[in-house]
């Protein structure tokens, strides 16, 4: 059995129905009303494309007897850039021909970005329309700094209001135009076998990441946008983060794969800020940080507009390599609501699942019903981690951020509510199985794990848990817990565990069961 998750014009995809985590159970071939199409698949997500518009199909595997019937999408016309005079030869600046396929396209229409590489400096998305990039397509990335213009931080109205336009790490602050970027638009679609790539291993970018007056650009923004879907193409080598939605709702990440080289500095996967219905279903990241991170920005943004990261689903999904797999934070003052990740596959990450926060992200940021489930990690170094002294931030190393003495709970405090950890193996775990550590004066409430085993690989080396002071490198240990008002274990196994299986600081109720 499976379900269809997305239907373009052109594309289409699916999701077998079953409990593995990301790859199937057996092998199988997918059939396209009757005939086999492509090789042999071996994930629970798959896609279809080279369809056409307005056309009604079957579908099936030959994993069984099921079939589902589907149509493609209408559309009022397509616009091949090649037409209109790119060059696609990845030397020749094809923007203006990019450009004005998308403002010519007719509404519910096509731009096509056929076989080639086209050369492009930033461009703007508009409202109802889709762009495919075919396979052996993409968009390359002008490497020359001056030809991304800077994005002011906010727009002030005389009554008071203002206008966020740019933000770096949650807060308003300029930033160079993203390669791709759309502003208050929607139903925009982004299909196909090709690729957008950030060019920025070819740039200067990478070179002075910190400090910049400017910031540096992300890949794709979506600022203030709705119902926008990304299927089947491939991200890659962003100046900074690669997918960025914010302040957006009803977005789609279909069977996408987001690249960045391991030392690409910030190069997260996807950081939706302050978005609300976010699906996240058989994408792959591998990515120079976290790679997918939900925020709802620093206290100025949480306080101000209250919105937090709600109704995320993400679900059979491969992480390899990052910082971190999922992670919360650390800009997250806005809060998270209505969390749900399952049936995910993470290898060769730093954290699997990785919570990050501080004094100072405010009494809005409250975290609170989170379920992890259904997840298989291979050789990540620490599978959990929730870290409430993060060290980020120009005040970062003060004591403010890292003291141990209790203080006031107040405006600027954040809130760790339940966390539920369900049904998790983590083998080659190196550091160690998991580090809990919530604040003095406001503790997590609650963490359950169950049904979670934890083994370790046999040269394991030396590693901090989390980004904090003081903390010191762990080798395969147990968990660690301090500032937690309740831990319960339930099924909880340790295998290659040197030392304690729980590493108690401060909890006020600990269950084994």
């Amino acid at each position: 059995m499976f379900k269809k998750l997305f239907v373009s014009g052109t594309s289409a995809c699916f999701e077998l129905e079953n409990d593995n985590a990301y790859y199937s159970p057996e092998k199988y071939k997918v059939l396209l009303n009757g005939r086999e199409v492509g090789g042999e698949r071996d994930t629970n997500v798959f896609s279809l494309f080279n369809l056409s518009p307005d056309t009604h199909y079957t579908v099936g595997t030959t994993a069984d007897d099921y079939t589902l019937s589907f149509r493609t999408e209408r559309e009022s016309g397509t616009v091949n850039v090649k037409d209109l005079g790119a060059k696609g030869d990845g030397v020749s600046d094809d923007t203006y021909y990019v450009q004005m396929a998308i403002d010519s396209c007719p509404r519910g229409g096509r731009v096509i970005i056929p076989q080639g590489s086209f050369y492009v400096r930033p461009i703007v998305l508009r409202s109802d329309i889709t762009i495919e990039i075919y396979k052996d397509g993409e968009l390359l990335g002008d490497i020359a700094e001056e030809h991304y213009p800077y994005v002011p931080a906010k727009i002030e109205h005389d009554d008071g209001t203002e206008e966020i336009l740019a933000t770096w790490e949650g807060n308003p602050h300029p930033c160079h135009q993203s390669l791709i970027s759309a502003y208050r638009q929607k139903n925009i679609r982004i299909v196909g076998e090709g690729t957008i790539n950030g060019n920025a291993d070819k740039s200067t970018w990478w070179a002075t990441p910190k400090g910049r007056a400017v910031a540096r650009p992300r890949l794709v923004t979506l600022n203030k946008c709705e119902d926008v879907v990304f299927h089947g193409v491939t991200c890659k080598n962003s100046a900074a983060w690669n997918l960025h939605p914010f302040f957006s709702q009803n977005l789609g990440f279909y069977d996408m794969r987001v690249q960045n080289p391991y030392t690409g500095p910030n190069t997260d996967g996807l950081d939706p800020e302050s978005c609300d219905y976010v699906e996240i279903v058989g994408c792959v990241f591998s990515v120079g940080d976290d790679c997918v991170a939900l925020k709802s920005g620093k206290l100025y943004m949480g306080a101000r507009y209250k919105t937090p990261a709600n109704h995320h689903t993400i679900r059979n999904d491969l992480f390899c390599d990052g910082h971190g797999a999922i992670v919360l934070g650390s800009e997250i003052s806005g809060g998270v609501k209505n969390l749900t990740v399952c049936q995910c596959v993470f290898k060769h990450t730093d954290r699997g699942l990785r919570i990050k926060s501080r004094r100072g992200r405010g009494k809005d940021c409250i975290i609170d019903g989170v379920l992890f489930e259904n997840i298989k990690m291979q050789n990540v170094i620490t599978p959990l981690v929730i870290n409430m002294y993060y060290f980020c931030d120009p005040d970062g190393h003060t004591e403010y951020v890292y003291s141990r003495e209790p203080h006031p709970v107040g405006d600027d405090t954040p809130y760790m509510g339940r966390f539920h950890f369900r049904d998790i193996e983590c083998t080659e775990c190196e550091c160690m199985c998991a580090y809990f550590d919530g604040l003095v004066e406001q503790p997590i409430k609650e963490i359950v794990l169950e049904n979670v085993s934890f083994s370790f690989k046999e040269d394991a080396k030396p590693f901090r848990p989390a980004m904090l002071e003081f903390v010191r490198e762990y080798c395969k240990e147990g968990i660690y817990v301090d500032n937690v008002e309740s831990l319960t274990l339930k099924n909880v196994t340790f295998e290659g565990v040197e030392g304690e299986k729980i590493i108690k600081k401060k909890c006020d109720k600990l269950t084994i069961e």
